[in-house]
């Protein structure tokens, strides 16, 4: 575990997988209230299964990363994806083929990154991504306010992200309840995405529907592959890892190919 200086109060926490030279790295981008913990084991049996090094780290305001300063704007994905997800690319796999993985906000970041068509970037991986938001994904933040209001959801996430917690929930679930957000979508910049995508969400997921898939997939400029799992929830990765890792897997090795 390591801390790299974005900014004079901008620290952010990551950690390295090792995997075999000249094996593409896998980059993986955590969910709106998540961090490096949150995904277990996942990103380290995956570069194993692939041989490819890896990189996992807490975005600004998660998890063991420098607290957020600013109120969230509506173009908090934009700014993820276009200032800080660059600036670790940069420091930390300089010159490096690499291929993104992201859940839920962080599929959301690596979409919005490869609209800008990097020229190292070789695929995209998203799980449980949101290009619009829906009744569904408003009614399933209220959900877990409810859950935060009643004290477990607040327990859990402190243990994640300590004090920073409650700051962190309070500026997601304020921004995706905020009508004035519900006009927010991505669906303009999917026909600049021209590298490869495999689009991964379960069919009982709380905060989307298949809509998300459909239109990743129709309106990418580029090859994708939607897979929706029965029986599984907003966490593929965690619902159903074995799996997870074997449809990963072979995206990863086709690309790396």
């Amino acid at each position: 575990m390591s801390l790299l200086a974005l900014g004079a109060q901008h620290h952010v926490h990551y950690q390295r997988f090792e995997g075999e030279d000249g094996r593409p790295c896998l980059v993986f981008l955590h969910e709106g209230l998540g961090s490096i913990a949150q995904w277990h084991d996942f990103p380290a049996h995956l570069c194993q299964r692939t041989g490819c090094p890896g990189l996992v780290y807490d975005r600004r305001g998660h998890g063991r990363s420098s607290p957020l300063v600013h109120p969230r704007t509506p173009r908090y994905l934009h700014e993820y994806a276009l200032d800080e997800l660059p600036k670790v690319i940069a420091a930390l796999i300089p010159g490096q083929r690499f291929i993104l993985i992201g859940h839920s906000d962080g599929g959301s970041i690596s979409l919005i990154f490869g609209a800008e068509q990097p020229p190292l970037l070789l695929g995209i991986v998203t799980v449980a991504a949101h290009v619009m938001v829906e009744e569904v994904t408003v009614a399933g933040v209220k959900g877990a306010q409810e859950a935060w209001e009643q004290g477990k959801l607040r327990r859990g996430l402190t243990r994640f992200h300590g004090d920073k917690a409650e700051a962190l929930f309070t500026a997601w679930a304020e921004t995706w309840t905020n009508p004035s957000f519900r006009s927010w979508t991505i669906e303009d910049l999917l026909p600049a995405i021209v590298a490869p995508l495999l689009v991964l969400q379960g069919r009982d997921d709380q905060y989307g529907t298949a809509a998300q898939v459909e239109a990743i997939v129709h309106r990418s400029g580029g090859p994708a592959t939607p897979l929706l799992l029965e029986g599984c929830g907003h966490a593929p990765q965690l619902d159903f890892p074995e799996l997870a890792l074997d449809l990963m897997a072979c995206f990863v090795n086709r690309m790396a190919r």
